[in-house]
């Protein structure tokens, strides 16, 4: 399939924009789906806009399953929020279907589109700059979890099977480290041992879940903080986008990231260990922030759990590097050598932090809940 803009005319037809389209430029920073901003002229008022993607075949190769679940999600949203007073057309994203009336659009070539109206007045922030940024988040991220505790997550397909399955993550890794097919496996023996030597982690989270300790909820699954959009006056979390991801799952899980993800200051693949650390202070901004969101949703087993999110999401991103390094690079991009070794070492250290301050997470978690 070539590129995205060789499409664009085709696609912009099969959708109603009411008023004249002006043109599409590419949009954002992502680096999964192809995604453009649309601009139109209406006669009496200023350019509205709108945001096209065509979504990865690669990452998601079942398009319909993904936009049921979008579909379902947004709409459950929107009500959710009118029925609180919220800016439905704010505060959630709608998808706007194509003329002939599908969840999305096949272009010639069998690539899948999608359409969203632009949330204006807002901004998509890359790095959690200041603690009350990260706690903005925490907020928009809880409030997700507080307007869909109702939403009946086992009817939603799962995107990408076993996303957050760690003892699978685990079982990858062994075979990696047996085929071991470029002769890595040697300079990694550490990181390999850091990762068999918490197995028995691994299974800490799903255990509860099969327990019934746990229970099952519809996530995110991707909580950056560059997935919340952030009105330009206030600084708070306005709209939660990229739903390509939302899934069954655990509410920890979705704490648990975005910690991982905000509560250090260094890169992912910084190569000076002595500059990752676990920042005590953003994890409570954001625990106070995320259960505020939540407003109470949280069972006290899931708010308990909260610090084996954050290990467990971190554990599991820097298998998930070592895999990939130890099979050649194969999944996620880089650009140098070993860089995804690397990533995995900042991973392995901000787990050790995590297991060093463990008594004090708990105890933050115990303040707020």
């Amino acid at each position: 399939m070539g590129k995205a803009e060789a499409y664009l005319d085709e696609v912009l037809g099969a959708f109603d924009f009411g008023v004249p389209v002006v043109g599409a430029v590419r949009f954002g920073q992502g680096h999964i789906n192809d995604t453009f901003v649309v601009h139109t002229q209406p006669e009496d008022r200023c350019c509205r806009r709108f945001i096209l993607q065509r979504m990865s075949a690669a990452a998601f190769k079942r398009p319909d399953q993904l936009m049921e679940n979008v579909i379902g999600v947004t709409e459950y949203l929107g009500r959710e929020i009118e029925r609180n007073g919220g800016d439905r057309d704010r505060e959630a994203l709608r998808v706007i279907r194509p003329r002939d009336g599908g969840a999305y659009y096949t272009d010639r070539d069998g690539g899948a589109w999608r359409l969203y109206p632009f949330v204006e007045d807002t901004v998509c922030c890359q790095a959690a700059e200041t603690p009350e940024l990260f706690a903005a988040s925490g907020r928009a991220f809880g409030r997700f979890q507080r307007l869909l505790q109702s939403y009946p997550a086992q009817t939603l397909h799962e995107t990408i099977p076993r996303f957050h399955d760690t003892e699978d993550r685990l079982a990858k890794l062994k075979a990696a480290v047996a085929a071991d097919k470029l002769g890595r496996a040697a300079e990694c023996r550490a990181e390999i041992d850091f990762m068999l030597a918490r197995e028995k982690d691994c299974s800490a989270a799903l255990q509860a879940l099969r327990d019934g300790v746990l229970p099952l909820r519809v996530t995110h699954n991707d909580t950056k903080l560059n997935n919340v959009l952030m009105d330009k006056t206030t600084g708070e979390g306005v709209c939660i986008i990229d739903l390509d991801t939302v899934m069954p799952g655990l509410a920890i899980n979705d704490f648990g990231d975005s910690i991982r993800f905000g509560a250090n200051h260094s890169a992912e693949d910084e190569t000076d260990l002595s500059r990752v650390n676990l920042d005590v202070g953003l994890f409570e901004v954001y625990t106070q922030a995320f259960l505020e969101g939540a407003g109470g949703t949280l069972t006290a087993a899931e708010i308990e759990y909260l610090p084996w999110g954050a290990k467990l999401m971190t554990l599991e991103c820097g298998i998930r590097f070592l895999t990939d390094y130890l099979e050649g690079d194969v999944y996620f991009h880089i650009s140098r050598e070993k860089q995804n070794l690397d990533r995995c070492r900042t991973q392995c250290k901000l787990v050790s932090d995590m297991e060093d301050h463990w008594d004090e997470l708990a105890a933050i978690v115990k303040k707020y809940c």
